[in-house]
């Protein structure tokens, strides 16, 4: 049987806590992109956020350094850290674009994409939720990779669908060097989430 001592818990009470702070950072994101314009005070807030998710990191990575016996593999523990941490600077990243680039608000395309990266960072959270009893939770963390990789798929339609609707009516050449990069960063932060899927099933497949 797979059994965690309590020091072992604590990587998974690290990674509740990062992908906590995940699903907060892009409901907020998708909150922003309800809006006419982004504020500066977004901005900070999307930068506290991506503040938090490097202090657990950090503390993943020290915990990392000095346990001897890790419930996963050092390096898969490693790994894990990092990607989860790269989804809220995508987040702040896609922020702060639309701030320096003074966009209005988003199309209904655009906001749809970061929906499903919303929907995508919850699939993690909950498959992130079952890490720890990783045996009896298999079926759990594969059927939340599925989502994503579905998710992603969908993401992927949505941005060319998006990106063709940009050059077909928007007449300002700056709006849609602006709009483009943005959903290309949008884009991206879903690739990422799939990204994180393939690790989820990897680690799986290691310890089945």
């Amino acid at each position: 049987m797979f059994k965690l001592s309590p020091k072992e818990d604590k990587f998974f009470e690290l990674f509740s806590q990062s992908t906590e702070i995940i699903t907060k950072s892009l409901k907020r994101l998708y909150g922003i992109m309800q809006q006419e314009c982004v504020s500066s005070e977004d901005a900070a807030q999307m930068h506290r956020f991506e503040n938090e998710a490097d202090n657990i990191t950090t503390q993943i990575l020290e915990r990392l350094n000095c346990t001897f016996i890790t419930p996963l593999d050092r390096e898969d523990i490693y790994e894990l850290a990092q990607v989860l941490d790269d989804i809220v600077d995508f987040a702040e990243g896609t922020v702060e674009r639309m701030l320096l680039y003074r966009t209005g608000k988003p199309s209904l395309g655009a906001q749809e994409l970061v929906h499903l990266v919303e929907l995508a960072a919850e699939q993690i959270q909950q498959a992130f939720s079952y890490l720890g009893n990783l045996h009896s939770k298999k079926s759990n963390i594969l059927a939340a990779a599925e989502e994503i990789y579905h998710l992603e798929s969908a993401g992927d339609k949505l941005y060319r669908e998006e990106v063709a609707r940009l050059f077909e009516y928007e007449k300002d050449p700056i709006e849609i060097i602006k709009w483009k990069e943005i959903l290309e960063h949008i884009e991206s932060t879903l690739d990422h989430c799939e990204s994180i899927a393939d690790l989820l099933k990897s680690v799986v497949l290691k310890y089945d």
